[in-house]
């Protein structure tokens, strides 16, 4: 009774602390306090209370925790034995239990139970019972006899704590009870309690189910603990909330590999759905104990994912949501995005570790982005892990900084890419500065501009998106790159400074200073670099923060001082800075006007401006070509500043610009001309009929007449006169100048200067037929310079008028156009007259050309193209080129210059007078305006003929003709090619750094972006299509009339030229706009959308308005299409086949790739005829062809059959014709093509294979089959190419007793392989076609059978194709040496490939598949036997470019005899296994006689070879070869 009441008190004593337990502490221990005469030992009469005393523990009430006098293991032993020696056992266990069942009903005695108990400190028990003592209930869990009953009493208990609420200092009951079962000694049932406490999971809360799981692992037997993985794996995807703590419990667990596997694939199926707080947890378990085979496979499914942008949209969404609620809710918004970029943080931390301390993680990550090869499958998360591996692993950067050239250039990794990566996770990828800015650094060293631009890119998004300390560090490696000296770098370092200084002025002002050091360093600038310096320097030193700042000083001390000077150089680039920096001062004065409170700041700021430009106009006053330099940049200042120059500043140029143009160039038109001048004078090209009085005229002649004798006496003394020089190099920059003026006052009017437009020169007679060779030396130049100038003033006026719209004007224009081209033709033959002269210069705001073109060089490369034996010279070339020309591989761009030679050619030949190439004289001539371009909108136009008193007389119509819609075109690709297809750049050698001159020509264009210039293409393209399609309805026309003969007897030989080279510039200007890389960048994607849409109008004209992107694409392609049977020459066929790659590989779609391939092979079975009868040869053909053969190779369906189809098909025929003649089936490929088409076979046969999966032990054995198949078909292909040297070289072999070695050795190497390769393909046919079921018609297995089909006639086809390689005669040229050279390269690579990739397979598939593994060894043993032979005939002819192939070649072929020795070892086959000596022989099958060979037995080892025939080898055993060590194997199982 006394006991009922103690336990009743305590329970209500236990009721009132549950209802304290939210409580503060001090409230509890009042509690406590008003219940502290209970506190103390429990004492009553139960079983329970007395046998637990008598074992050693005093059980104590309140809050006091159990004591424990004795050893834990003493107190189970004796408890033990009590409850066994009890009279009433095994019923005493039972009251015990409920003894202990009444006992815990009390909250505070329960939570003593679970607590550790308290050591007793005493006299005699300090020594005997330990520091730490387990808690009551797990030391009653630890005897055998009471286990049971206690975890059925705990997890009854378990359910009354599931709504319990824990305070910050109350007892978790639940974690406490759970705990119990860990680590213990024995459980007697384990399963029974797994699944028990897995049905508590199912029904508890999510709290107690997250203490339930992670306790499990300690809990769990190692037998229970695949059965536990599979059970929570399935929880795992039921239920994401318990993600973590599942996850955590898996990570303590061991696991066999296939279940783990099991496991991390349920991970992984739940990444996209889990939380984000969840996720690195989620990601650590998938990362953890990766083994090295499955490392790949696991990072490529997990990057396929996990998805930043998931991370990325709540981010957004609170920050769209902070801008419309109040501050404080803007405050809790941005304490939730930090939260989430922790977690994003903590994501790639997780990542970061396992990069670190696992070994094949950054391996495996990198392979898999390498993998990767769709552009939309590569996201931000490869970016940033990259970055991550690139700073945590430092033996990876080579590689990562490898994938990423690789990459960036496909469009893979675009700056859209790395622009979101800075714009969303810059808390995350600041931690990888160091390795951002060693990559753009690594990156602007590049030869590719797509990489270039990625470098510039990473250094504008680093100064924008991290702090200070690495906004200096950008600005530091930017100018470092500028002060280094290359050009490219130069340039692209430059232009981030200039992006910055716009979008971040303010930032950038607080490093003015390493940027003003640049100015120490300007030695190495070239003019248009320094333009962009000074701009740089100006906008920060004239910003509102910045007024007379000493960037200021320092940038007017240095103008002054290089415009003192003498030296043209820095005179040059004094004028050039003084320029720029005035146009910042005025757009700073502009800006200050439109405040009144700055008016005094704007009337300082054009005080000095005009003090600034008066200094510039006193230093160039004596020297001409700094004084058109002037001229140029301030037209170029206002051209820039269009409508934003203050007018008092425009007001001051054009006072006396009119003046100076009118009073130095112009004169009235008189019958004559006073004066002493080298030639008549003669007013020529005057579009005003009317000459009556008032008529102007442009003096040039006397004006160059004037300067030319000036020359001649000394022009010193003028110059000492202090007068301005007058010269007519300052003829066009000065119009320039006056025409940018004329139209910013009158608003694009030009009538104040219309004049000019049709007023005439003053010339001489340029009837030079037969008269240039009784001219002086110094008469042909000065007509040269005369024509060079007249030729300046006609292009600015073009330039000039090009926009006006009346029509009147725009017949004038045109005209202007024709008397260019027609002066063009005069110029060149008085150039090729004139060897020596020194051209004038046009272009001033470019250093002095080192290697300017001379008449001498071209005058005498034209005499020795001209003469009677150039067909054969350039056949024997052709046929004997060096093998480094072989083996490059021409992209792109080719010249267009081969078609004008023609043009030429044909006049010159007409007119008897050798011609001059101008296309190399561009840094002399005026530069064209984009808008010129404007002129291909016009279209007949009439020209009206006035009277004397302006009625109209007559209307003469006037045209864009051929050869002026060549000039327009030859300029507009020349732009187009510069600006929006940068070139390679190429870093000079050490100590010879030249002179950038490529941008000699184009400076006005550079000035311009290359969005603009896309633009104003795109606006081009409607006439563009105009003029392409008139010259299909030519060439179709054309063809039809002279049924189908290109060279029939009405083709106008001209004619015809001049509009092939139309259409060829044509289509390279639809390629290159196409090619801009900028089309991939979002902002441009309207853009390219219009583009397309032009050219869809054109099929479906008004139905293209809604089409979606890939329609109009697809629409485009087809009308681009439609050009395909009327391209003239094999030039237009190529440049039409890379513009359909170009617009197909906007969406790759399979179709479009069978397209492309099946047009590339009707261009090369095509016949390529000139108009005047011969066939297309030379060096820019064979480039052509070597891209064009590529091109059909890459897009072909099937590589291996497309080579098999050349080689045995078109090889013999060419074989079979006459000396000149060429395959029918291919009748491009001719004795001067067949190296190109012999390398281009074996560099595509070479990578095909390398696509070949390398085989698996889990290959199954259909999966063995296919892949035995497909090598079969390339040793097979490898055979007959090789072969062609082999057999090309038979019958030129010395004879030996009437018979020749070579042939024989030929036609029994071919018939064995034939067989041996009929017989795979037979069995193999056989096997699976037998079984095989109507209904399975389109599965896979028939798709396989069809393919052995295929193989099976194939190698019909090619043993008896083989049986005439060696019954025809076969000429030299398949043993020359680029073939060769080319088969000792790619016969090294593609055994390499078969070493690497194949050997695998066989090592898997001999026993399955054993007759076929040796049909197949066999056939490429006869191979590598050929190549040892092409070794020694390397070493006979001692010719360097060969023999340094041979020894890694034979390192190749001695690792091919041994790892078939091993594959024989492997699978128990090694007695089948010998090796034999192969005795060295050239290509003619002779033997190479050594001294030791002559007198000793050559024969040697465990067998002498057999005879080299292989019809006689045929047995047991069969050989197979060392190139190294001159061994032969050969290996066949045997039972």
């Amino acid at each position: 009774m006394v006991s009922k009441r103690k336990l009743s008190k305590s329970d209500a004593h236990g009721d009132s602390l549950i209802a304290e337990l939210p409580q503060t502490k001090k409230s509890r221990i009042s509690c406590k306090e008003k219940t502290s005469a209970e506190d103390g030992a429990v004492e009553n009469d139960s079983i329970f209370v007395q046998l637990i005393k008598t074992a050693g523990i005093t059980l104590n009430s309140g809050e006091r925790q159990n004591d424990i006098a004795v050893d834990q293991a003493t107190f189970q032993k004796k408890l033990c034995q009590i409850l066994r020696k009890h009279p009433f056992y095994p019923h005493v266990v039972q009251e015990f239990v409920s003894g202990l069942e009444t006992h815990i009903k009390d909250r505070d005695q329960f939570r003593n139970c679970l607590l550790p108990c308290a050591p007793v400190r005493g006299e005699v028990t300090r020594n005997l019972v330990h520091s730490y003592c387990e808690s009551l209930i797990k030391l009653l869990l630890g005897i055998e006899t009471l286990q049971p009953a206690v975890i059925t009493l705990l997890l009854e208990k378990l359910p009354e704590f599931f709504f319990d609420t824990v305070g910050t200092f109350g007892t978790n009951f639940p974690r406490l009870i759970v705990n119990q079962f860990k680590w213990l000694d024995k459980i007697l049932d384990s399963k029974d309690l797994i699944m028990k406490l897995m049905q508590m999971v199912s029904v508890s809360p999510v709290p107690i189910q997250h203490d339930i799981i992670t306790s499990l692992p300690e809990i769990l037997e190692d037998s229970q603990q695949s059965e536990f993985a599979r059970e929570v794996s399935q929880l795992l995807k039921r239920d994401t909330r318990l993600t973590v703590p599942i996850l955590d419990a898996l990570s303590n667990l061991d696991l066999d590999a296939g279940l783990l596997a099991e496991v991390r694939q349920s991970a992984m199926i739940i990444v996209p759905a889990v939380k984000l707080e969840d996720l690195p947890v989620v990601i650590k378990f998938i990362l953890h104990n990766i083994k090295a085979v499955d490392a790949v496979e696991v990072i490529s499914a997990l990057r396929k994912n996990l998805d930043l942008s998931s991370c990325i949209l709540p981010l957004q969404i609170l920050s769209s949501q902070s801008k419309l609620k109040s501050q404080p809710q803007t405050s809790s918004s941005t304490s939730q995005v930090s939260s989430s970029q922790n977690c994003v943080k903590l994501l790639f931390d997780v990542i970061k570790l396992a990069v670190r301390f696992q070994k094949g993680i950054s391996e495996a990550w990198i392979k898999a982005i390498e993998n990767t090869v769709s552009v939309s499958d590569h996201k931000v998360l490869d970016l940033i892990v990259l970055l991550l591996i690139h700073t945590t692993n430092t033996k990876s950067r080579k590689q990562i900084e490898r994938v990423l050239r690789n990459k960036i250039p496909l469009g893979c990794v675009p700056e859209q890419l790395l622009q979101s990566a800075f714009r969303n996770h810059s808390l995350v990828i600041k931690d990888f500065f160091p390795s951002i800015l060693s990559l753009a650094q690594t990156f602007l060293h590049s030869a590719d501009p797509c990489v270039v631009s990625f470098g510039s890119c990473m250094y504008k998004q680093a100064f924008s998106a991290f702090d200070s300390y690495c906004q200096q560090e950008v600005v530091s490696a930017l100018v470092t790159h500028i002060c280094g000296g290359n050009d490219v770098e130069v340039d692209i370092s430059l232009d981030v400074l200039t992006d910055l200084v716009t979008l971040h002025t303010s930032s950038l002002i607080r490093y003015a200073t390493f940027v003003k050091n640049i100015l120490d360093y300007t030695e190495k600038l070239n003019p248009q670099q320094i333009r962009k310096l000074f701009y740089i320097l100006g906008e920060l030193a004239f910003s509102q923060r910045q007024e007379d700042s000493y960037i200021q000083d320092d940038m007017h001390m240095v103008i002054r001082k290089w415009l003192s000077s003498t030296v043209p150089k820095y005179k040059q680039m004094g004028i050039i800075g003084a320029i720029t920096v005035a146009g910042s001062m005025a757009a700073k004065s502009k800006e200050d006007r439109c405040s009144l409170e700055r008016t005094q700041q704007s009337e300082e700021h054009c005080r000095q401006l005009s003090i600034l430009l008066d200094l510039v106009s006193y230093c160039c006053e004596q020297s001409p070509e700094a004084l058109a330099l002037y001229y140029d940049e301030l037209a170029n200042l206002i051209e820039k500043q269009k409508g934003n120059l203050d007018s008092q500043i425009l007001e001051r140029i054009g006072k006396s610009v009119v003046e100076d143009f009118s009073n130095d160039f112009v004169v009235d038109l008189t019958p004559v001309v006073d004066g002493v001048h080298l030639f008549p004078v003669k007013s020529l090209y005057n579009l005003d009929e009317d000459e009556s009085q008032g008529t102007i005229v442009i003096n040039l002649l006397p004006l160059l007449s004037q300067n030319w004798l000036g020359k001649s006496v000394g022009e010193m003394a003028t110059r000492n006169q202090g007068k301005k020089i007058v010269s007519p190099e300052c003829l066009c920059p000065s119009f320039r100048l006056l025409r940018l003026y004329t139209t910013e006052q009158h608003n694009g009017s030009m009538e104040e200067i219309d004049a000019l437009l049709g007023c005439p020169l003053y010339l001489t007679d340029l009837e030079i037929e037969g008269k240039l060779g009784s001219l002086a030396k110094q008469e042909r130049e000065f007509l040269c310079s005369l024509l060079f100038n007249a030729l300046n003033w006609f292009r600015e006026v073009v330039n000039a008028f090009c926009k006006q719209q009346d029509l009147e004007m725009k017949g004038k224009v045109l005209t202007r156009l024709q008397n260019i081209t027609e002066l063009q033709n005069m110029l060149g033959k008085c150039l090729a007259a004139s060897p020596g002269y020194v051209l004038p210069p046009a272009i001033f705001d470019c250093e002095a050309l080192e290697a300017a073109p001379t008449v001498n060089a071209v005058g005498l490369v034209k005499k020795k193209k001209t003469g009677g034996k150039k067909q054969k010279s350039e056949g024997s070339k052709d046929s004997s080129a060096d093998h480094s020309q072989m083996e490059e591989n021409p992209e792109g761009n080719q010249s267009e210059a081969e078609t004008t030679q023609l043009e030429k050619d044909t006049t010159e030949k007409k007119s008897g007078i050798p011609l001059v190439q101008l296309q190399s004289y561009r840094a002399f001539f005026r530069e064209l305006d984009l808008e010129v371009f404007t002129i291909l909108h016009c279209g007949l136009l009439t020209k009206s003929i006035l009277d004397s008193e302006m009625h109209t007389e007559a209307r003469e119509i006037v045209q864009l003709g051929p050869a002026e819609l060549v000039f327009l075109l030859d300029d507009l690709c020349q732009k187009l090619e510069h600006i929006l297809m940068p070139p390679a750049a190429k870093r000079a050698p050490f100590l010879k750094q030249g002179k950038d001159c490529r941008n000699i020509g184009f400076s006005h264009l550079c000035q311009r972006s290359s969005q603009e210039v896309a633009q104003c293409a795109v606006e081009l393209l409607k006439p563009l299509c105009n003029h392409m399609e008139n010259m299909h309805n030519y060439f179709q026309a054309l063809i039809t009339e002279n049924e189908e003969v290109v060279d029939g007897p009405r083709v106008n030989i001209q004619e015809h030229q001049l509009l092939s080279s139309c259409y060829q510039q044509l289509l390279q200007v639809f390629r290159l706009l196409f090619a801009w890389s900028g089309f991939s960048q979002r902002e441009n994607s309207d853009l390219l959308r219009s583009a397309l849409k032009v050219l869809a109008d054109r099929l479906k004209p008004g139905e293209t308005e809604f089409l979606l992107l890939e329609d109009l694409i697809s629409e485009s392609f087809h009308y681009l299409l439609n050009f395909q049977h009327s391209v003239p020459n094999f030039q237009c066929a190529l440049t039409l086949t890379q513009l359909l790659i170009v617009i197909a590989e906007k969406p790759v779609a399979s179709w479009k790739k069978d397209k492309i391939a099946s047009l590339a092979k009707q261009f090369l079975c095509q016949s390529w005829m000139q108009p005047s009868g011969m066939r297309e040869k030379g060096s820019q053909f064979s480039d052509a062809l070597h891209t064009l053969v590529c091109v059909y190779m890459e897009h072909t369906d099937n590589i291996l059959k497309a080579v098999e189809d050349i080689s045995s098909v078109g090889v013999p025929e060419l074989i079979n014709s006459a000396n000149d003649g060429y395959s029918s089936t291919y009748p491009t490929l001719t004795r001067q093509t067949f190296p190109v088409f012999f390398q281009v076979m074996m560099a595509q046969l070479e990578n095909s294979v390398r696509s070949i999966p390398a085989g698996k032990p889990s290959d199954s054995s259909e999966v063995q089959l296919e892949k035995l198949l497909h090598w079969n078909m390339a040793v097979r292909d490898f055979h007959i190419l090789v072969n062609l040297v082999k057999d090309g070289s038979s019958d030129l072999s010395p004879k030996k007793n009437g018979s020749s070695v070579g042939t024989s050795l030929s036609s029994s190497a071919v018939k064995t392989d034939a067989k041996n390769s009929c017989s795979f393909s037979a069995k193999a046919l056989s096997s699976l076609s037998a079984p095989l079921p109507p209904q399975s018609s389109s599965g896979p297995t028939d798709c396989l059978t069809g393919f052995l089909l295929l193989m099976y006639l194939t190698d019909v086809m090619s043993f008896m194709v083989s049986r005439n390689f060696t019954s025809v005669s076969c000429l030299e040229v398949f043993d020359s040496r680029p073939v060769l050279s080319i088969c000792l390269k790619y016969g090294r690579l593609f055994v390499e490939a078969f070493l690497k990739l194949a050997m695998p397979l066989l090592d898997y598939s001999f026993k399955k598949h054993r007759e076929d593994v040796q049909s197949l060894l066999k056939t490429l043993q006869l191979s590598t036997r050929q190549l040892h032979h092409m070794c020694g005939h390397s070493k006979i002819h001692q010719d360097l470019g060969l023999t340094n192939h041979v020894p890694l070649l034979k390192k190749s072929l001695e690792q091919f005899v041994y790892r078939v020795k091993a594959m024989l070892a492997f699978n128990h086959c090694q007695e089948a296994f010998w090796v034999g000596i192969l005795k060295n022989r050239d290509l003619q099958g002779e033997e190479i006689l050594s001294q030791d060979s002559e007198e000793n037995d050559p024969g040697e080892g465990v067998s002498q070879l057999p005879r080299e025939d292989p019809a006689e080898e045929e047995g047991d055993i069969s050989g197979s070869e060392d190139g190294s060590e001159h061994n032969d194997d050969d290996e066949e199982s045997s039972e």
